[in-house]
């Protein structure tokens, strides 16, 4: 089997070279021969296209630069277009999620248990070390949410590590264009059918001065969404 590691970037400067080496050095399991690291650039302006092109000359990566920022949901979406391998992993371009939880996240589907795989960051405890209180709330409403619209069970809706069988993402249609993106393929899957398998991951939270682009108005506009796609569409 093949994987196909999605990473969208924008502004990761400081951190683009360490979650690289940290992707290419993770072990995976025997059932994975093959991988390829999709990057996404999205209209950088603080030197991460530059550093970007030291990696051209790796086979194993295919590298896509914007010239404008359209947002991380269309950033991904460019990437779904590159993909080649039977196991699709969404990946961040910072250092909040750990790519040695890759083992894990793939197990189920490399087990034939689920075609979707979400890594929660709330299985293991729901208060996260560093956290916010604001955003530990807005991801605890988004919980509720999601499994009150869909008679789902997830405790982590807005994860990064999202995982699919290639299949389940060829009968998505995906229309996101910044982070709603979360909330609309979690609304499609479980619209389509499709069972979210959760494996407890690890997770590094920063604040908005170390990087992080989320913000409140992001929070409305995942709520709008899930209702948008369980009802309207």
């Amino acid at each position: 089997m093949k994987l196909s590691i999605v990473m969208p970037v924008y502004n990761e400067s400081a951190h683009i070279d360490a979650v690289i080496t940290r992707i290419q050095s993770v072990v995976l399991p025997a059932a994975i021969t093959s991988r390829e690291l999709i990057i996404v650039d999205d209209g950088s302006s603080d030197g991460t296209q530059k550093k970007l092109m030291n990696y051209s000359d790796d086979s194993t990566m295919v590298i896509h630069s914007s010239r404008i920022n359209f947002g991380k949901g269309t950033a991904i979406r460019i990437g779904l277009t590159y993909v080649t391998g039977d196991i699709v992993l969404v990946q961040d371009g910072d250092l909040e999620y750990d790519p040695n939880d890759y083992p894990a996240l793939l197990a189920p589907i490399i087990r034939g248990e689920a075609q979707v795989v979400y890594g929660s960051r709330f299985m293991k405890k729901t208060r996260i070390a560093g956290m916010r209180f604001s955003n530990w709330l807005a991801n605890m409403i988004l919980r509720i949410t999601v499994n009150v619209l869909f008679g789902s069970r997830i405790t982590d809706e807005a994860t990064a590590y999202k995982v699919f069988a290639r299949d389940v993402l060829r009968g998505v249609e995906l229309k996101a264009k910044r982070f709603e993106f979360c909330p609309e393929i979690t609304a499609k899957v479980l619209k389509a059918g499709y069972a979210i398998k959760e494996v407890p991951i690890y997770y590094n939270p920063r604040s908005i001065a170390e990087g992080k682009k989320i913000t409140w108005r992001d929070g409305y506009e995942a709520l709008w969404t899930l209702l948008k796609f369980r009802f309207m569409d």
